[in-house]
């Protein structure tokens, strides 16, 4: 039996293509997404006592054990250990690999183990720090919650490691599973432990918005145990040491100061407007944390999905010399962000009502305007993710940090200026962030084209580009006419009824963007028109 599960394990796990993971990745992204939607639609239909001091609470709970994981580990671990642990595979040096594994296995655990205790000691100061507009209640409730999810940093470190080495070598299928997986011990803890928790009879917890934070405990150990499976039949040979003269080892912990820096610095702007928005209204701390997280899906179903498939290729091909092949190979992962993140901005701009129906059973006209907003920063957080791997491939780190550094800066200004000075309350904290988007592109693009050999923007690229801008304005008609057809109504609330009208809007638009994609010639779309075009006259034909 156990030889059976292995096998099929084994199976599961095998390489597979650039395509095919970024299909996998960008298809388990959906079902996370989709999971996420419902998670928080279950917490937004929670009606208790005090009920946005609780969701506000559950919201600063999660900044530090999350602001810690990101410095520590998160996207610092990945694109630095994966460059080190490739070079190491191709050169046949397997156990210099293992070694450089069991390194940051035992390091990253270590680190986390005694920042999760850290967390839990001063709780009470650091949602201070974080939420000092939240009511003495909240801060109560906020401090206990974030003391149970302190226990995060340290599972998700060693899941991130293991992950990372299923990554590198072109193995996605557990890698995949851990976000979803993730997701459902939320919804388990908003079903279930929200209720109490009985043994035997006896009532070990009495239930409340507390049991969404055992939840997260037991999404993240889940998350950990999928991710231990994808181990199998790679021949991982782990040991309980740090490897302190591993040159590998060495020299991922050269690399890391710079990017771990890099991701804290965009951290700390998220630290920073919550913040700002602990001192508006009751609920806008959950409002826009919400928001931001609805922008972020498309973010990380395209540019995420994509760029961390084809990232390991981009990698192979600079440790080989092949600069031409690194060129074209990121020249079609921008080609084709972006031709995904303009219909996806457009239709997300447009029926951003029904979008935010899905997670706020009553509707939200805050929520839809600040996503309104935060729509341009859906089309340049995409390109972000290709834009900084692209010197993560050439092991530069310090760019994007330095980079990040600037785009931090003016973050807070107009974070502070537009919400505070201003006026605009949340708005202003939207407006930022996608001006700073913009920024932050633009200025890798500029970098990246002066440094690479013949330039990364020749005029074929720019002319293709500026074909998806154009076909995105009729498609944003067709969207728009739509939109006023099906008459989004106030009283549309339940899924039952928008859902529907949503779909309709996103099928008419997606149509109308690929048949204008085809008349002008962009080859992004011959894939999609190959496969509908078999699907459809596939059969007649035979």
């Amino acid at each position: 039996m156990a030889g059976r599960v292995r096998s099929i394990v084994s199976r599961a796990n095998k390489r597979l293509t650039i395509q095919s993971a970024a299909f996998l990745l960008a298809g388990s992204t959906l079902v996370s997404s989709l999971l996420g939607l419902y998670r928080d639609r279950l917490l937004n239909g929670m009606y208790y006592e005090d009920y946005k001091v609780g969701i506000d609470a559950y919201t600063a709970a999660f900044t530090i054990p999350d602001f810690m994981f990101f410095i520590l580990v998160s996207g610092a671990l990945s694109v630095t250990f994966i460059p080190v642990f490739n070079q190491r595979l191709a050169s046949g040096n397997k156990q210099s690999a293992w070694q450089l594994s069991s390194s940051l296995i035992n390091m990253f655990a270590i680190l986390t183990l005694v920042t999760s205790v850290l967390i839990m000691i001063f709780a009470d100061k650091l949602i201070w720090i974080v939420s000092p507009g939240l009511s003495e209640s909240g801060m109560q409730l906020a401090t206990s919650m974030m003391r149970v999810i302190a226990v995060n940093p340290f599972l998700f470190a060693i899941a991130t490691v293991i992950a990372s080495m299923q990554q590198a070598i072109g193995r996605y299928t557990f890698f995949a599973l851990a976000p979803t997986i993730y997701n459902i011990g939320i919804i388990i803890g908003a079903l279930y432990f929200t209720n109490g928790i009985s043994i035997f009879g006896w009532q070990v917890f009495e239930g409340g918005i507390m049991g969404v934070a055992l939840g997260v405990v037991l999404g993240s150990a889940m998350q950990l145990v999928v991710s231990a499976v994808g181990l199998v039949g790679l021949g991982f040979d782990y040991r309980f040491k740090i490897y302190r003269k591993n040159k590998g080892f060495l020299q991922v912990l050269r690399l890391l100061p710079a990017r771990s820096l890099d991701q804290s610095m965009d951290y700390l702007v998220g630290l920073f407007e919550m913040n700002l928005a602990s001192r508006m209204a009751e609920g806008t701390m959950r409002a826009y944390q919400q928001v931001s997280a609805l922008h972020m899906m498309p973010v990380n179903l395209i540019g995420m999905a994509i760029s961390t498939a084809a990232f390991p290729s981009m990698t192979e091909h600079l440790g080989r010399g092949q600069i031409d092949k690194f060129r074209d190979e990121l020249q079609t992962i921008i080609r084709v962000i972006i031709w995904l993140a303009l219909p996806v901005a457009t239709v997300t701009y447009f029926a951003r009502g029904y979008v935010v129906s899905f997670i706020h059973n009553d509707g939200d006209a805050l929520m839809a305007g600040l996503l309104g907003v935060l729509t341009v920063a859906i089309l340049f957080r995409s390109i972000y993710h290709i834009a900084s791997r692209a010197f993560y491939a050439q092991q530069d780190t310090k760019t994007p940090f330095y980079i990040s550094i600037f785009s931090i800066g003016l973050n807070i200004v107009l974070a502070i200026w537009l919400a505070m000075v201003v006026g605009m309350g949340a708005y202003g904290l939207a407006f930022a962030q996608s001006a700073v988007a913009f920024v932050e592109v633009i200025i890798l693009f500029v970098i990246i084209h002066r440094r690479m050999p013949g330039g990364l923007f020749d005029r074929p690229m720019l002319a293709a580009i500026t074909r998806m801008f154009s076909i995105t304005g009729f498609t944003a008609i067709v969207c728009y006419i739509m939109v006023k057809l099906l008459d989004f109504r106030s009283t549309d609330l339940s899924i039952v009824l928008t859902a529907p009208k949503f779909a309709a809007i996103t099928l008419v638009s997606f149509a109308a963007y690929l048949a204008l994609s085809k008349l002008v010639k962009l080859r992004e779309a011959e894939p999609i028109l190959h496969r509908l075009n078999s699907i459809i006259f596939g059969r007649v034909r035979q």
